[in-house]
């Protein structure tokens, strides 16, 4: 999770976000947008309001959260004020010949008529229209004595099949949820136990005493760490590593600023790794197995470990370009003792299980989310983690991805997401250009909200193009969804981008144009690398 920094005063951010927010809340519900349904127009509410609180922060991000979740229960479920009773008025047409069929005048919304199919669910159909004084005919051959028309298009009712409310509270048990948290329980039972300082030491020996191969070898375990762990944990556990060396080296060698850099960019690299490295990731997984694709641990990692491993090669190469280090030897002091008590040693059995089961997820078919629970079950179990462990996990990260994954039901459930994307027309895009202009839009927002708040946002719009039809034939819903999601991923253009870079800063080692220019090269490099894959070998695992 990403927690952002202002230089603006904490008053008028609060005063300004909250202002904002409701003001976003408000507009939909005074203003009719012509082919948004009512339900509809409250979603958009909570959708402008939502994005403002994530961008300006003038509550907790988890507190939005929270309150879409709120908010959807209260004003979208079928146990809510608004369609706790409600039924949609019905018309039979009356036949004025050739096919024809006179319908009441609020049954029309310009040249749509909605065709009622349940007690609570409509379809629009496009006809054509005869008004003839206060008489209004509609042309249509699908149209017959029996079929049941909407008396009122504008009721509340069209176009949106109210859900239970246990549709959005239920986020909270979602898969991708409970992914997260086995992830986090093997991160706390890692550091409680110290294996991720005893595996930094043991991986970092075979690197020798060049500097330049000492930073592969921190880059390389920072990544590995990060794909299970909190980006943010991962890159406090490893500048511990760092700052020590970091030390030893004269204020005048370049080697400095390099090595602090390279645990944050690690961090956020490796976090592509796994979907259980970044909460984007999960975003990605929970939009697309909500249209019924999933995809495997393993698969994932096929698809993101091969780009991670580019990705840090040329930030190495990038690093060494430009903070070439003066010194040309340089001796780690690293001791490894590995805790040999049992509620390590379950640790470790755990640890290692759990993650060979997710990687070997598409050869045994039991989803990771099902796994996650070896970890969750096992370490609490065995007393490996006590409640104190529990406590201090960081539960708001899940908060936050679940009110994601709630907004993303109530845009499709509503027609929202639709709604917004068909005012595009995407099909004068090229397949190419339209991921290139998703996955730099992506990166650009990401190096100034959260990396979730953006993939929270854009996910959904892709996913609706992609169920609608509106991007044309050549559109994949799963690649333009890795593009944003990994895309989110390498935003690291600035201190406040993501907490492994505000950590790195806090050395005081660095400074702002140190990473605004190591972060821009491999942000726009990355791009293309992941557009280039995108194109070539995606397509070969997904297909």
């Amino acid at each position: 999770m990403r927690l952002k920094k202002s230089a603006l005063p904490t008053w008028f951010k609060t005063t300004a976000g909250l202002t904002l927010g409701i003001i976003g809340f408000i507009i939909p519900l005074l203003v009719t947008f012509p082919g948004l349904s009512f339900a509809g127009h409250l979603a958009l509410g909570i959708f402008l309001m939502a994005a403002v609180f994530w961008m300006l922060e003038p509550i907790p991000i988890y507190s939005t959260s929270m309150l879409v979740i709120f908010l959807q229960i209260v004003l979208l479920s079928t146990q809510g004020p608004l369609f706790s009773e409600s039924t949609l008025p019905e018309t039979t047409p009356r036949s004025a010949g050739d096919q024809l069929w006179e319908l009441p005048t609020t049954a029309i919304d310009g040249n749509t008529i909605y065709i009622k199919q349940s007690a609570t669910n409509s379809e629009a159909l496009e006809v054509e229209v005869i008004r003839e004084g206060e008489t209004v005919f509609v042309r249509s051959e699908v149209i017959d004595s029996n079929t049941a028309i909407v008396a009122n298009s504008r009721h509340k009712l069209v176009g949106y099949q109210p859900v239970s409310y246990t549709q959005f509270i239920g986020t909270l048990a979602n898969p991708i949820i409970i992914l997260f948290l086995g992830g986090f329980m093997l991160a706390a039972g890692a550091v409680k136990y110290n294996l991720d300082k005893n595996l930094t030491n043991v991986l970092l020996k075979p690197f020798g005493t060049k500097p330049m191969f000492i930073v592969l070898g921190l880059m390389i375990v920072t990544a590995v760490l990060s794909a299970f762990m909190s980006n943010t944990a991962t890159t406090a556990m490893m500048m511990t590593v760092a700052i020590p060396i970091a030390m030893q080296v004269s204020k005048e060698d370049k080697f400095r600023i390099m090595l602090c850099l390279s645990i944050p960019i690690a961090a956020n690299i490796g976090g592509i790794a796994t979907p259980i490295g970044t909460p984007p990731n999960a975003i990605v997984i929970s939009a697309l197995n909500q249209q019924g694709i999933g995809i495997a641990f393993g698969t994932w990692m096929a698809l993101a470990v091969p780009l991670v491993i580019i990705l840090l090669l040329l930030a190495w190469g990038v690093m060494r370009v430009l903070y070439p280090p003066t010194a040309t030897s340089f001796k780690l002091q690293l001791e490894s003792k590995f805790d040999k008590s049992l509620p390590a040693i379950l640790l470790y059995f755990i640890f290692g299980l759990t993650v060979l089961l997710w990687v070997t997820e598409a050869q045994h078919g039991i989803p990771s989310g099902m796994v996650a629970f070896l970890p969750i079950a096992g370490l609490t179990v065995t007393s490996v983690l006590a409640k104190e462990d529990i406590r201090s996990l960081p539960w708001e990260v899940l908060w936050l991805v679940a009110g994601g994954i709630a907004l993303g039901i109530s845009m499709e459930n509503t027609g929202l997401a639709i709604w917004l994307v068909s005012n595009i027309n995407w099909e004068m895009f090229p397949q190419l250009l339209l991921l290139l202009v998703f996955g730099f839009v992506a990166l650009m927002l990401s190096n100034f909200l959260s990396n979730t708040v953006t993939a929270t946002l854009l996910i959904p719009l892709a996913v609706s193009m992609g169920m609608s039809g509106i991007a044309g034939e050549g559109f994949s819903l799963i690649i333009t969804s890795l593009v944003i999601g990994i895309s989110c991923n390498i935003a690291m253009l600035l201190p406040i981008s993501t907490p492994p870079n505000a950590i790195a800063m806090s050395t005081g080692y660095i400074k702002t144009p140190d990473m605004v220019r190591v972060g821009l090269i491999i942000g726009l490099i990355g791009l293309v690398f992941i557009i280039i894959f995108s194109t070539v070998y995606w397509p070969l695992i997904i297909n």
